[in-house]
């Protein structure tokens, strides 16, 4: 059965989690439904500099300034989030996924867009889940499913995001924070 949708929302990734492709990531979730769900990775930054693939969209990136790797679905795809000043209508080329952020036509002239973006931040790949996948993935506590901050997008930290989005949390979930990265050597 599916869950409420997750869209908009952080899948921070409980240390159970035994996929590398998702080991201690902290993903947003841009579209949840009946067939699937799809999102981003946010914490991991690439060394691929944006000015060099993307130098018309460079100057309005946040640092760190490089591509990030989505996700391990369709590695050559790329998707850019954006946060943006958007009027009552839904510009073209902009579609809103929670608030001011969105996912932004990285095709267009950032300037000829007809509304202001404060800041974007680039993704190669995303990450995918069939029809159930991601609903069986938090019913067996392989994801935590948190609201996001207006920054965890475009976070300075990436890799510090996973333990910064924990410790914000109440209860069980604050407690991971403070996991060790090998179980093991506890």
């Amino acid at each position: 059965m599916l869950r409420a949708s997750c869209k908009g929302r952080l899948l921070v990734a409980a240390p159970a989690l035994t996929d590398p492709n998702f080991d201690r990531t902290v993903v947003l979730v841009l579209e949840h439904g009946p067939e699937g769900a799809l999102g981003l990775v946010l914490n991991r930054p690439t060394g691929a500099d944006l000015d060099d693939a993307l130098p018309d969209w460079a100057p309005l990136a946040a640092d760190p300034t490089v591509v990030f790797v989505g996700g391990p679905v369709a590695p050559d795809a790329v998707i850019a989030l954006a946060r943006a000043h958007v009027g009552s209508e839904e510009p073209e080329g902009f579609t809103p996924v929670l608030d001011d952020l969105g996912s932004v036509d990285l095709g267009k002239d950032p300037f000829d867009l007809g509304i202001p973006i404060d800041v974007v931040r680039v993704f190669a790949g995303y990450a995918g889940w069939g029809r159930g996948q991601l609903d069986a993935e938090v019913d067996e506590g392989g994801w935590f499913v948190v609201d996001a901050a207006p920054d965890d997008v475009f976070s300075v930290t990436p890799d510090d995001l996973w333990r910064h989005v924990l410790r914000r949390q109440r209860g069980r979930a604050a407690l991971f924070a403070h996991a060790p990265l090998d179980p093991t050597a506890n």
